[in-house]
């Protein structure tokens, strides 16, 4: 595959998402025989691909895009979360857990633009208190154990510009320049040998003796044989996996998209620190966070949608001013302007419970050599380089 002519050549140019396509079903030339496949370059599949390589595989990622992190990776808040929310035992509470520290000192190795800024959730209302004692509990169990309790009065003291009758600190929060974070995992995946394929989709495939064929589209399309596969491809994992014939059907599970938009305030923030309401069904609630230059920016929102579209819909800032002022009652319709929209991939719908992340490997779907992650949404940046461990534990088993 190394050696296939013209792989560093530049491919079709394209600003649609195509991650994954599925073409009509070919006669397959000879394949050519390979050892691993990272099918998508956003911040997981580069994390998996770097410690795979650094364990001295031989790694060819593989993406349909024209840069890496184009979809999930660079369409989000850009949160380090700290674990606060998610069932303990989970693999999102485990692997944000391990990933935050993991990350924290990554970005200190790495020389990563980053911010341990700190978070507060906060109570509007008498009636939101026991949501918060919740939250503190759930942390409690999942091995945070920095959150701090603070009066109406504390947080005011904290952030003037919050109304709140009772909040939670998390000092362990923060922030993390997404771009920069990509660069350099891609940097080290291509350090230890690894070859990072732009333009590039997978079009389709099949499970052969032991072995997962893939077979290529773009400029150059060619067959070529893995011995192992990491389907990382996002939004468009379920579409990878129902393209492979020979993959159990019943496996692959449903699949959701959930479009957050972001609004930026206009002029200074009124807060230092991420601020976020209580959660509500299908998120966390439309916080106000802050890049690394201290602007910020209020969202993600929840709006089910039928595919992948990254259109901004600027009716919503009268809706998205009315759950702000609950907590920062300053923040007006008119200082909102539009910013951004990313799609998580859900697992699960509308008025469903969320889902924890999905990992299989051939334990669950009888596949040798294929690793299948699903509904990697938020805290999957976080967690990402923990993530990569256990996918390489279960691809070099």
């Amino acid at each position: 595959m190394a050696s296939s002519p013209g792989w560093g050549a530049t491919r079709a140019r394209s600003d649609k998402p195509r991650a994954v396509s599925v073409a009509a079903p070919v006669e397959d030339p000879e394949p050519t025989e390979a050892d691993v496949a990272v099918v998508g370059a956003g911040v997981v599949g580069l994390a998996v691909a770097r410690a795979l390589a650094a364990r001295g595989r031989e790694v060819f990622v593989l993406e349909a895009e024209r840069f890496v992190g184009f979809h999930t990776s660079s369409r989000s808040s850009e949160v380090i979360h700290a674990g606060l929310y998610y069932p303990p035992g989970s693999w999102k509470a485990r692997l944000c857990v391990e990933g935050k520290e993991a990350l924290y000192a990554y970005c200190i190795a790495r020389g990563i633009p980053h911010a341990r800024l700190g978070k507060l959730v906060v109570a509007s209302g008498v009636e939101e208190v026991p949501a918060l004692e919740r939250i503190a509990a759930t942390a409690l169990r999942n091995g945070v154990g920095d959150l701090e309790w603070l009066s109406g009065e504390q947080v005011r003291a904290l952030e003037p510009a919050v109304s709140a009758v009772r909040g939670l600190l998390s000092p362990s929060t923060g922030i993390v320049d997404s771009h920069a974070l990509l660069s350099a995992l891609r940097s080290d995946t291509e350090a230890h040998g690894a070859q990072v394929v732009l333009r590039t989709p997978v079009v389709g495939g099949r499970v052969e003796d032991g072995r997962v064929l893939l077979r290529l589209g773009g400029d150059e399309p060619g067959a070529f044989r893995f011995r192992a596969v990491v389907n990382s491809a996002g939004p468009w994992a379920q579409t990878l996996a129902r393209s492979l014939e020979g993959l159990p059907p019943a496996t692959i599970p449903p699949q959701h998209f959930a479009k957050g938009h972001y609004f930026v305030l206009r002029g200074a923030s009124p807060v230092r620190r991420l601020v976020y309401p209580v959660p509500v069904p299908g998120g966390l609630g439309t916080h106000v966070t802050l890049d690394l230059e201290g602007r910020a920016r209020f969202g993600p929102d929840v709006a089910w949608i039928p595919e992948v579209d990254y259109s901004f819909d600027e009716g919503r800032a009268a809706e998205f001013a009315r759950s702000i002022q609950r907590y920062l009652p300053g923040v007006k319709e008119e200082d909102l302007q539009p910013g951004y929209t990313g799609v998580r991939p859900k697992l699960t719908g509308p008025g469903e419970p969320a889902a924890d992340f999905l990992l299989q490997g051939p334990a669950q779907h009888g596949v040798r050599g294929l690793v299948n992650l699903y509904g990697i949404e938020s805290p999957g940046m976080t967690a990402a380089l923990a993530l990569a461990e256990v996918v390489a534990d279960w691809v070099t088993a």
